[in-house]
Protein backbone atom coordinates (compact mmCIF):
# COMPACT_ATOMS: atom_id res chain seq x y z
CA UNK A 1 0.00 0.00 0.00
CA UNK A 2 1.61 3.26 -1.15
CA UNK A 3 -0.39 6.12 0.34
CA UNK A 4 -0.15 9.90 0.58
CA UNK A 5 1.31 10.91 3.91
CA UNK A 6 -1.07 13.69 4.91
CA UNK A 7 -4.85 13.73 4.81
CA UNK A 8 -7.30 15.70 6.92
CA UNK A 9 -4.37 17.81 8.05
CA UNK A 10 -6.46 20.68 9.33
CA UNK A 11 -8.73 18.87 11.79
CA UNK A 12 -8.28 19.88 15.42
CA UNK A 13 -10.66 19.06 18.24
CA UNK A 14 -10.90 20.14 21.84
CA UNK A 15 -12.37 18.15 24.70
CA UNK A 16 -13.14 20.05 27.90
CA UNK A 17 -13.38 18.62 31.39
CA UNK A 18 -17.09 18.11 30.79
CA UNK A 19 -16.36 15.89 27.79
CA UNK A 20 -17.93 18.33 25.29
CA UNK A 21 -16.26 18.24 21.88
CA UNK A 22 -16.19 21.52 19.97
CA UNK A 23 -14.46 22.84 16.88
CA UNK A 24 -11.03 24.34 17.24
CA UNK A 25 -10.74 28.08 17.66
CA UNK A 26 -8.23 30.48 19.10
CA UNK A 27 -10.29 30.58 22.29
CA UNK A 28 -10.55 26.80 22.48
CA UNK A 29 -6.80 26.39 22.01
CA UNK A 30 -5.89 29.12 24.47
CA UNK A 31 -2.75 28.02 26.29
CA UNK A 32 -2.09 25.33 23.68
CA UNK A 33 -1.79 27.33 20.44
CA UNK A 34 1.90 26.55 20.01
CA UNK A 35 1.19 22.88 20.67
CA UNK A 36 -1.49 22.87 17.98
CA UNK A 37 0.91 24.55 15.55
CA UNK A 38 3.64 21.99 16.30
CA UNK A 39 1.17 19.16 15.74
CA UNK A 40 0.07 20.60 12.39
CA UNK A 41 3.71 21.06 11.33
CA UNK A 42 4.43 17.38 11.95
CA UNK A 43 1.63 16.48 9.54
CA UNK A 44 1.91 19.21 6.93
CA UNK A 45 5.69 19.63 6.80
CA UNK A 46 7.14 16.35 8.09
CA UNK A 47 4.54 14.03 6.58
CA UNK A 48 3.26 12.34 9.74
CA UNK A 49 -0.11 10.60 9.28
CA UNK A 50 -1.70 12.13 12.38
CA UNK A 51 -1.01 13.43 15.88
CA UNK A 52 -3.09 13.06 19.03
CA UNK A 53 -2.54 14.96 22.29
CA UNK A 54 -4.05 15.23 25.73
CA UNK A 55 -3.04 17.85 28.26
CA UNK A 56 -4.21 18.27 31.84
CA UNK A 57 -3.28 21.44 33.71
CA UNK A 58 -4.84 24.10 35.88
CA UNK A 59 -7.25 25.04 33.08
CA UNK A 60 -8.67 21.52 32.77
CA UNK A 61 -8.34 18.91 30.02
CA UNK A 62 -7.42 19.72 26.42
CA UNK A 63 -7.42 17.12 23.66
CA UNK A 64 -6.11 17.99 20.21
CA UNK A 65 -5.82 15.98 17.03
CA UNK A 66 -4.60 16.64 13.52
CA UNK A 67 -4.10 14.56 10.38
CA UNK A 68 -5.63 11.16 9.85
CA UNK A 69 -6.15 8.06 11.94
CA UNK A 70 -6.90 5.92 8.87
CA UNK A 71 -5.84 6.78 5.33
CA UNK A 72 -8.39 4.53 3.64
CA UNK A 73 -11.43 5.58 5.65
CA UNK A 74 -10.29 9.19 6.08
CA UNK A 75 -10.99 8.81 9.78
CA UNK A 76 -9.57 11.50 12.07
CA UNK A 77 -7.65 10.66 15.19
CA UNK A 78 -10.10 10.53 18.08
CA UNK A 79 -9.87 11.27 21.78
CA UNK A 80 -9.30 8.03 23.72
CA UNK A 81 -7.87 6.20 20.70
CA UNK A 82 -5.58 3.39 21.82
CA UNK A 83 -2.12 2.89 20.32
CA UNK A 84 1.14 1.03 20.87
CA UNK A 85 3.40 2.93 23.28
CA UNK A 86 6.77 1.24 22.70
CA UNK A 87 9.34 2.14 25.33
CA UNK A 88 6.84 4.00 27.49
CA UNK A 89 6.36 0.41 28.71
CA UNK A 90 9.63 0.78 30.62
CA UNK A 91 8.44 3.04 33.47
CA UNK A 92 5.60 0.56 34.12
CA UNK A 93 8.14 -2.27 34.52
CA UNK A 94 10.46 -0.09 36.61
CA UNK A 95 7.56 0.78 38.91
CA UNK A 96 6.84 -2.89 39.57
CA UNK A 97 10.49 -3.72 40.29
CA UNK A 98 10.79 -0.77 42.68
CA UNK A 99 7.60 -1.81 44.45
CA UNK A 100 9.13 -5.26 44.94
CA UNK A 101 12.24 -3.58 46.36
CA UNK A 102 10.08 -1.58 48.78
CA UNK A 103 8.52 -4.85 49.97
CA UNK A 104 11.95 -6.32 50.73
CA UNK A 105 11.65 -9.01 48.07
CA UNK A 106 14.80 -7.92 46.24
CA UNK A 107 17.54 -5.30 46.38
CA UNK A 108 18.44 -2.94 43.57
CA UNK A 109 22.08 -3.96 43.90
CA UNK A 110 21.31 -7.66 43.58
CA UNK A 111 23.21 -9.23 40.69
CA UNK A 112 20.94 -10.27 37.83
CA UNK A 113 22.48 -13.74 38.11
CA UNK A 114 20.88 -14.16 41.55
CA UNK A 115 17.40 -14.05 40.02
CA UNK A 116 18.16 -15.57 36.64
CA UNK A 117 20.62 -18.34 37.49
CA UNK A 118 19.65 -20.42 34.48
CA UNK A 119 20.22 -17.66 31.95
CA UNK A 120 23.51 -17.61 30.12
CA UNK A 121 24.69 -14.14 31.07
CA UNK A 122 28.16 -14.60 29.64
CA UNK A 123 30.41 -11.67 30.53
CA UNK A 124 27.54 -9.98 32.40
CA UNK A 125 27.24 -12.23 35.42
CA UNK A 126 27.67 -15.60 37.03
CA UNK A 127 28.20 -17.40 40.32
CA UNK A 128 31.49 -17.91 42.11
CA UNK A 129 31.68 -19.82 45.40
CA UNK A 130 27.91 -19.87 45.54
CA UNK A 131 27.66 -16.08 45.27
CA UNK A 132 26.14 -14.30 42.28
CA UNK A 133 28.02 -11.38 40.74
CA UNK A 134 27.95 -9.14 37.70
CA UNK A 135 25.41 -6.67 36.32
CA UNK A 136 22.88 -5.48 38.92
CA UNK A 137 19.17 -4.77 38.79
CA UNK A 138 19.86 -1.07 39.31
CA UNK A 139 22.10 -1.06 36.23
CA UNK A 140 19.36 -2.70 34.15
CA UNK A 141 16.78 -0.11 35.18
CA UNK A 142 19.14 2.80 34.55
CA UNK A 143 20.74 1.57 31.28
CA UNK A 144 24.21 1.50 32.83
CA UNK A 145 24.71 -2.26 32.44
CA UNK A 146 26.85 -2.09 29.30
CA UNK A 147 24.69 -4.81 27.70
CA UNK A 148 24.17 -4.08 23.99
CA UNK A 149 20.69 -3.46 22.65
CA UNK A 150 19.33 -6.60 20.97
CA UNK A 151 17.62 -4.43 18.33
CA UNK A 152 21.08 -3.52 16.97
CA UNK A 153 21.77 -7.14 16.06
CA UNK A 154 22.42 -7.11 12.28
CA UNK A 155 20.38 -10.23 11.52
CA UNK A 156 17.40 -8.98 13.51
CA UNK A 157 17.57 -5.56 11.88
CA UNK A 158 17.63 -7.14 8.43
CA UNK A 159 14.39 -9.01 9.18
CA UNK A 160 12.48 -6.48 11.28
CA UNK A 161 13.74 -3.01 10.41
CA UNK A 162 13.34 -3.26 6.66
CA UNK A 163 10.52 -4.17 4.24
CA UNK A 164 11.21 -7.81 5.17
CA UNK A 165 9.26 -7.05 8.34
CA UNK A 166 6.08 -7.76 6.38
CA UNK A 167 7.00 -11.44 6.14
CA UNK A 168 8.14 -11.69 9.79
CA UNK A 169 5.53 -9.55 11.56
CA UNK A 170 3.64 -12.56 12.99
CA UNK A 171 6.66 -14.36 14.48
CA UNK A 172 6.57 -15.07 18.21
CA UNK A 173 9.74 -14.29 20.17
CA UNK A 174 10.86 -15.25 23.66
CA UNK A 175 12.85 -12.84 25.86
CA UNK A 176 15.52 -15.49 26.36
CA UNK A 177 16.23 -15.79 22.65
CA UNK A 178 16.11 -12.06 22.06
CA UNK A 179 18.42 -11.35 25.01
CA UNK A 180 20.84 -14.02 23.80
CA UNK A 181 21.58 -11.82 20.78
CA UNK A 182 23.13 -9.31 23.22
CA UNK A 183 24.55 -11.50 25.96
CA UNK A 184 26.84 -13.27 23.50
CA UNK A 185 28.47 -9.94 22.63
CA UNK A 186 31.15 -8.15 24.69
CA UNK A 187 30.09 -5.34 27.04
CA UNK A 188 29.91 -1.83 25.64
CA UNK A 189 31.67 -0.66 28.83
CA UNK A 190 32.29 -1.97 32.37
CA UNK A 191 28.93 -2.09 34.20
CA UNK A 192 28.07 1.13 36.00
CA UNK A 193 30.71 3.26 34.30
CA UNK A 194 28.68 4.76 31.45
CA UNK A 195 25.18 5.00 29.97
CA UNK A 196 23.75 3.40 26.84
CA UNK A 197 20.07 2.80 26.12
CA UNK A 198 19.41 -0.91 25.69
CA UNK A 199 16.08 -2.66 25.25
CA UNK A 200 17.79 -5.85 26.42
CA UNK A 201 17.92 -4.42 29.94
CA UNK A 202 14.14 -4.42 30.19
CA UNK A 203 13.73 -7.87 28.69
CA UNK A 204 15.80 -8.99 31.68
CA UNK A 205 13.75 -6.81 34.08
CA UNK A 206 10.62 -8.62 32.92
CA UNK A 207 12.28 -11.98 33.51
CA UNK A 208 13.43 -10.92 36.99
CA UNK A 209 9.91 -9.85 37.95
CA UNK A 210 8.64 -13.28 36.95
CA UNK A 211 11.42 -14.99 38.90
CA UNK A 212 10.75 -12.98 42.07
CA UNK A 213 6.95 -13.17 42.04
CA UNK A 214 6.18 -16.41 40.24
CA UNK A 215 3.83 -14.44 37.97
CA UNK A 216 4.29 -12.94 34.53
CA UNK A 217 5.39 -9.32 34.44
CA UNK A 218 2.11 -8.61 32.63
CA UNK A 219 0.12 -9.91 35.61
CA UNK A 220 2.18 -7.84 38.04
CA UNK A 221 1.80 -4.66 35.98
CA UNK A 222 -1.93 -5.21 35.77
CA UNK A 223 -2.38 -5.92 39.48
CA UNK A 224 0.00 -3.27 40.78
CA UNK A 225 -0.53 -0.39 38.34
CA UNK A 226 -3.38 -0.75 35.87
CA UNK A 227 -6.12 -1.82 38.27
CA UNK A 228 -5.27 0.57 41.13
CA UNK A 229 -5.18 3.52 38.71
CA UNK A 230 -8.15 2.25 36.68
CA UNK A 231 -6.20 2.43 33.43
CA UNK A 232 -8.86 0.71 31.37
CA UNK A 233 -7.35 1.59 27.99
CA UNK A 234 -3.99 0.03 28.86
CA UNK A 235 -3.00 -3.57 28.20
CA UNK A 236 -0.10 -5.93 27.70
CA UNK A 237 -0.96 -7.92 24.57
CA UNK A 238 1.75 -10.58 24.81
CA UNK A 239 1.62 -12.28 21.40
CA UNK A 240 -1.79 -10.92 20.32
CA UNK A 241 -1.55 -8.87 17.13
CA UNK A 242 -4.70 -6.84 17.91
CA UNK A 243 -5.12 -3.39 19.40
CA UNK A 244 -8.28 -3.81 21.50
CA UNK A 245 -10.97 -1.17 21.72
CA UNK A 246 -11.18 2.11 19.82
CA UNK A 247 -8.15 2.76 17.63
CA UNK A 248 -7.04 4.02 14.27
CA UNK A 249 -4.31 2.62 12.03
CA UNK A 250 -0.53 2.76 12.49
CA UNK A 251 1.89 3.32 9.62
CA UNK A 252 5.55 2.75 8.82
CA UNK A 253 7.98 3.18 5.94
CA UNK A 254 9.81 0.16 7.38
CA UNK A 255 13.03 2.19 7.37
CA UNK A 256 13.34 1.80 3.59
CA UNK A 257 15.87 4.15 1.95
CA UNK A 258 14.98 6.87 -0.53
CA UNK A 259 13.16 10.17 -0.51
CA UNK A 260 9.63 8.79 -0.71
CA UNK A 261 9.44 5.14 0.42
CA UNK A 262 6.07 3.35 0.50
CA UNK A 263 3.99 3.80 3.62
CA UNK A 264 2.68 0.50 5.04
CA UNK A 265 -0.12 -0.26 7.46
CA UNK A 266 1.55 -2.10 10.38
CA UNK A 267 -1.30 -1.87 12.88
CA UNK A 268 -1.38 -5.63 13.25
CA UNK A 269 1.87 -7.18 14.47
CA UNK A 270 3.16 -9.62 17.08
CA UNK A 271 4.52 -7.38 19.87
CA UNK A 272 6.61 -10.13 21.46
CA UNK A 273 9.45 -8.64 19.40
CA UNK A 274 9.40 -5.83 21.98
CA UNK A 275 8.21 -7.79 25.03
CA UNK A 276 8.91 -6.18 28.39
CA UNK A 277 10.89 -3.42 26.68
CA UNK A 278 7.96 -2.07 24.68
CA UNK A 279 4.87 -4.23 24.09
CA UNK A 280 2.19 -2.19 25.84
CA UNK A 281 -0.91 -0.48 24.42
CA UNK A 282 -2.50 2.58 26.01
CA UNK A 283 -4.19 5.94 25.38
CA UNK A 284 -3.23 9.55 26.04
CA UNK A 285 -5.80 9.65 28.83
CA UNK A 286 -4.28 6.67 30.64
CA UNK A 287 -0.70 7.82 30.11
CA UNK A 288 -1.44 11.22 31.63
CA UNK A 289 -2.98 9.51 34.64
CA UNK A 290 -0.07 7.09 35.00
CA UNK A 291 2.88 9.46 34.79
CA UNK A 292 1.23 12.01 37.09
CA UNK A 293 0.54 9.31 39.68
CA UNK A 294 4.09 7.99 39.37
CA UNK A 295 5.89 11.31 39.72
CA UNK A 296 3.73 12.52 42.62
CA UNK A 297 4.29 9.39 44.73
CA UNK A 298 1.00 7.59 44.30
CA UNK A 299 2.70 4.39 43.13
CA UNK A 300 6.00 4.33 45.03
CA UNK A 301 7.15 5.09 48.59
CA UNK A 302 9.41 8.17 48.93
CA UNK A 303 12.68 6.20 49.03
CA UNK A 304 11.94 4.24 45.88
CA UNK A 305 10.69 7.32 44.06
CA UNK A 306 13.91 9.10 45.02
CA UNK A 307 15.89 6.18 43.57
CA UNK A 308 13.88 6.38 40.35
CA UNK A 309 14.56 10.12 40.11
CA UNK A 310 18.31 9.83 40.72
CA UNK A 311 19.64 10.53 37.23
CA UNK A 312 22.76 10.68 35.11
CA UNK A 313 23.41 12.36 31.77
CA UNK A 314 21.91 10.33 28.92
CA UNK A 315 22.04 12.55 25.83
CA UNK A 316 21.77 16.15 24.69
CA UNK A 317 18.27 16.64 26.12
CA UNK A 318 17.75 14.12 28.89
CA UNK A 319 19.07 12.74 32.13
CA UNK A 320 17.91 9.21 32.95
CA UNK A 321 17.01 7.67 36.29
CA UNK A 322 15.51 4.23 36.83
CA UNK A 323 12.97 3.94 34.03
CA UNK A 324 12.22 7.66 34.05
CA UNK A 325 13.77 10.55 32.10
CA UNK A 326 14.38 14.07 33.35
CA UNK A 327 14.32 16.75 30.64
CA UNK A 328 15.18 20.42 31.07
CA UNK A 329 13.67 22.36 28.18
CA UNK A 330 15.28 25.39 26.51
CA UNK A 331 12.84 27.64 28.40
CA UNK A 332 14.18 26.29 31.71
CA UNK A 333 11.18 24.11 32.62
CA UNK A 334 12.07 20.64 33.98
CA UNK A 335 9.74 17.73 33.21
CA UNK A 336 9.69 13.99 33.89
CA UNK A 337 8.46 11.15 31.70
CA UNK A 338 9.44 8.88 28.82
CA UNK A 339 9.39 8.53 25.03
CA UNK A 340 8.60 5.39 23.08
CA UNK A 341 8.69 4.15 19.50
CA UNK A 342 7.56 0.88 17.96
CA UNK A 343 6.69 0.03 14.36
CA UNK A 344 3.98 2.51 13.34
CA UNK A 345 3.77 4.52 16.55
CA UNK A 346 5.70 7.26 18.37
CA UNK A 347 4.66 8.31 21.90
CA UNK A 348 5.75 10.75 24.60
CA UNK A 349 4.34 11.52 28.04
CA UNK A 350 5.77 14.12 30.44
CA UNK A 351 4.75 16.03 33.54
CA UNK A 352 6.06 18.81 35.73
CA UNK A 353 7.60 17.64 39.04
CA UNK A 354 4.44 18.51 41.00
CA UNK A 355 2.14 16.80 38.48
CA UNK A 356 0.09 19.95 37.83
CA UNK A 357 0.86 20.07 34.09
CA UNK A 358 0.92 16.77 32.24
CA UNK A 359 0.86 16.02 28.50
CA UNK A 360 0.80 12.88 26.35
CA UNK A 361 1.33 12.76 22.58
CA UNK A 362 1.11 10.04 19.95
CA UNK A 363 2.05 10.05 16.27
CA UNK A 364 0.64 7.10 14.32
CA UNK A 365 3.79 6.84 12.22
CA UNK A 366 7.46 6.12 12.91
CA UNK A 367 9.37 8.04 10.24
CA UNK A 368 8.49 11.72 10.48
CA UNK A 369 10.35 13.82 12.99
CA UNK A 370 9.87 13.16 16.69
CA UNK A 371 7.95 14.41 19.70
CA UNK A 372 10.60 16.79 21.05
CA UNK A 373 8.99 19.79 19.39
CA UNK A 374 5.54 18.87 20.66
CA UNK A 375 6.74 18.58 24.25
CA UNK A 376 8.67 21.84 24.09
CA UNK A 377 5.74 23.69 22.53
CA UNK A 378 3.36 22.57 25.27
CA UNK A 379 5.54 23.15 28.31
CA UNK A 380 7.24 26.32 27.07
CA UNK A 381 4.10 28.06 25.76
Amino acid sequence: MHLPRALLSGLITLVTVTGLAVSSSSAADRGHARTREAMEALVEQDGAPGVLAQVEDGAGVWVGSTGTGDYRRERPRLAHDRFRIGSVTKPFLATVLLQLESEGRLRLDDPVARWLPGLRLGAYGGTTGGRAHGVTLRQLLGHTSGIPDYTTDPALRADYFSPRFLTHRWTTHTPERLAARSLSRPPLFPPGTDWSYSNTNYLLVGMVIESVTGHSYATEVENRVLRPLRLRDTSLPGTSSRIPGQHGREYSTLFAPGADPPVRDVTSLNPSLAGASGEMISSDRDLVRFVRALVTGELLPPRQLAEMRTTRRADATDRYGLGLAERTLPCGVTIWGHDGTIHGSTTAVFTTPDGTHTAAFNVNGDWSGDTLGLVEAEFCD
